[in-house]
């Protein structure tokens, strides 16, 4: 029933964003250089990787000359990428993501595999099920960059959200049905309306 719903949405999805695909992607071209789309590489169900597709919001290379997560006030943002990623705009390539069966509409956040590294064994256990574009923890952290400041952005990051989040993605892994996900789906979509 999960993958029917992920399958059909990420369907419709794609149907009705298409057209605004060319315009993003014009508008990504005239901002700066470089490509359309980013591939991130995540660790998806079963440990396995796999390749997260969003529109381009930094400069072309900037997952060679920074961390690999957003910081505060990070330079490495396109003008034209923050509105984009305000908006929420950038994750819409995710839908196909979704389409191929390598994520779910809800589910855990996939993660960088430097920091999967770092998961406890108890914490591993999110990657039982296939990751997501949206999850409760999503929607607490949806401004996550804002809390990483200073030098020590990282040990924050690490040492409190990352457990943190990863805590509210089991407790919700826990109590899951098919209608706890129709209300994280419509929780997202008030977000970006609102």
């Amino acid at each position: 029933m999960t993958r029917l719903r992920d399958v059909a949405a990420s369907i419709l999805g794609l149907v009705l964003l298409c057209p605004f695909f060319p315009l993003v992607a014009l508008l990504i071209k005239l901002d700066s250089a470089g490509p359309v789309f980013y591939q991130a590489e995540r660790i998806g169900k079963g440990g396995q990787p796999f390749f997260l597709y969003k529109f381009r919001t930094m400069v072309n290379g900037a997952d060679r000359s920074g961390p690999g997560l957003t910081v505060a006030s990070d330079q490495r943002i396109t003008r034209l990428g923050r509105w984009l990623r305000r908006n929420k705009i950038d994750e819409w390539p995710q839908l196909i993501n979704v389409l191929k069966g390598e994520m779910s509409l809800v589910g855990p956040r996939p993660e960088d595999p430097r920091y999967v590294r770092l998961y406890t064994p108890k914490q591993q256990q999110v990657l039982a099920v296939l990751p997501g574009i949206t999850s409760p923890a999503t929607l607490r952290y949806s401004h996550e960059q804002e809390l990483l400041r200073g030098s020590d952005w990282e040990s924050v990051y690490v040492e409190q959200i990352m457990p943190h989040k990863l805590h509210m993605e089991l407790d919700y892994l826990g109590r899951r049905t098919f209608w706890t996900d129709m209300v994280v789906i419509s929780q997202t979509l008030k977000a970006l309306f609102q």
